[in-house]
């Protein structure tokens, strides 16, 4: 396949993350398919580290995915590895081998249990896996490991990707500082549920898993399960978070909900967010970040049922790919999301201009002002449907023929 232009939405900047005590990483080139490139990332924790996982809800689900079902809830992990290219999903027997094999080699690197790896892949599904390409390079890669890799960790883990993604925070713990990274990569097959998306998470603190877990569960619905590029639900998501708890000492924590750990949960779901927009900004083709808010629903679930739909219609996607102010097939998506919703109250809004009001359009519409606002690169769409007090926000792109061009030749 050939590179892919930088997406025109791309962010201009880019951070630079610090090192996390306790995570070292190294990049190498397996030829797991790609030439020319990293595509194998090993990633080591130190002794004691936790870890929290979300994952993809798909019924045909990866290898590396059912390997880290099975072994999250031990709460612990001591290493990480990750390749693009080859997703391997729907590789039966020999998929189940390749994880343990690559698991086992990693171990004998790291110095632990194969139990204690995480796994993740990315790229083609249903082509057996080439793991002896991995096994073979993670000797090499052990050697490499580094704690300020964070660049060549978010590019080695890209597909169609067209920029590496990352993002860093500085959160507290009752005064004490610490470190949040992340990376992610995602620019198609992204929809909700665990959307093909992969994030690594790492900090510093000093966290149980199951404290990991709730606030990770929690963050990823604000954040990756509140975008979509295309509907289609990956076989691979993975979010992983781990916490080293090699920084600073700070205090225990009696839960989740502990108020010393506020800082640190507005920090984290804001990194989350950071990343999932960074995915969406990346969607396949894209040329517009669409925000989609809905008011007035059932409950906060209807909401967010009836956002989806309309960020998930092709029509609505492709009238703002061609900037075409059709705010009529935001009334059919609205219609069609099977939620409960009061055509004579609801209410449209495009770029902060009422469209619709009490089931018709505004008296005295002037559509020169959305045209003017469909021309940029982010679109703002607000919606009331008029029978309760629910809302949610979702964030999509739009849907131009660059999507059928990336995707009609992925494989070759």
């Amino acid at each position: 396949m050939k590179p892919l232009p930088v997406s025109p939405l791309a962010p201009t900047h880019t951070q630079a993350l610090p090192p996390v005590p306790g995570c070292r990483m190294a990049a190498r080139e397996a030829g797991v398919r790609y030439k020319g490139r990293r595509d194998v990332l090993l990633m080591e924790f130190a002794a004691g580290t936790t870890v929290a996982g979300v994952l993809t809800r798909n019924q045909m689900p990866g290898a590396p995915v059912d390997w880290c079902r099975a072994r999250l809830p031990s709460g612990t992990a001591r290493g990480l590895v990750v390749n693009a290219g080859n997703a391997n999903v729907f590789t039966g027997a020999h998929g189940t081998k390749a994880c343990a094999e690559t698991a086992k080699a990693a171990a004998a690197a790291l110095g632990c249990a194969p139990e204690e790896i995480m796994l993740a892949s990315t790229g083609v599904i249903g082509e057996p896996m080439r793991y002896e390409r991995i096994v073979d390079c993670l000797p090499a890669a052990k050697a490499d490991l580094r704690g300020d890799g964070w660049r060549d960790a978010a590019a080695t883990i890209m597909t169609t990707d067209t920029f590496a993604k990352s993002a860093t925070r500085m959160a507290n713990i009752r005064g004490v500082p610490v470190t949040i990274n992340g990376i992610a990569k995602g620019s198609g097959m992204i929809a909700p549920d665990m959307a093909t998306m992969l994030s690594f998470v790492v900090t510093d603190a000093a966290l149980p898993a199951p404290i990991l877990q709730t606030l990770l569960s929690r963050g990823v619905n604000r954040s990756f399960n509140a975008v979509t590029v295309d509907s289609d639900q990956s076989t691979s998501d993975t979010v992983l978070l781990f916490a080293t708890g090699q920084g600073r000492a700070h205090v225990t924590l009696d839960g989740p909900g502990d108020p010393a750990l506020r800082d640190f949960r507005t920090k984290l779901e804001d990194l989350l967010h950071d990343l999932a927009m960074q995915v969406v900004r990346d969607g396949e083709g894209a040329t517009k970040l669409i925000r989609i808010a809905v008011n007035g629903a059932a409950s906060e679930r209807a909401a967010k049922r009836i956002a989806m739909t309309i960020a998930d219609s092709p029509l609505v996607k492709t009238a703002i790919a061609g900037e075409d102010a059709n705010w009529g097939r935001i009334v059919m998506a609205v219609g069609k999301s099977g939620q409960k919703a009061d055509r004579d109250k609801l209410a449209i809004s495009i770029g902060g201009v009422a469209v619709a009001r009490d089931g018709m359009r505004v008296e005295g519409y002037d559509e020169a002002p959305v045209t003017a606002h469909m021309k940029g690169r982010e679109i703002d769409i607000e919606v009331d449907v008029g029978v309760g007090r629910g809302r949610a926000t979702v964030w999509t792109c739009d849907l131009t023929h660059g999507y059928i061009d990336i995707n009609a030749d992925y494989r070759s």
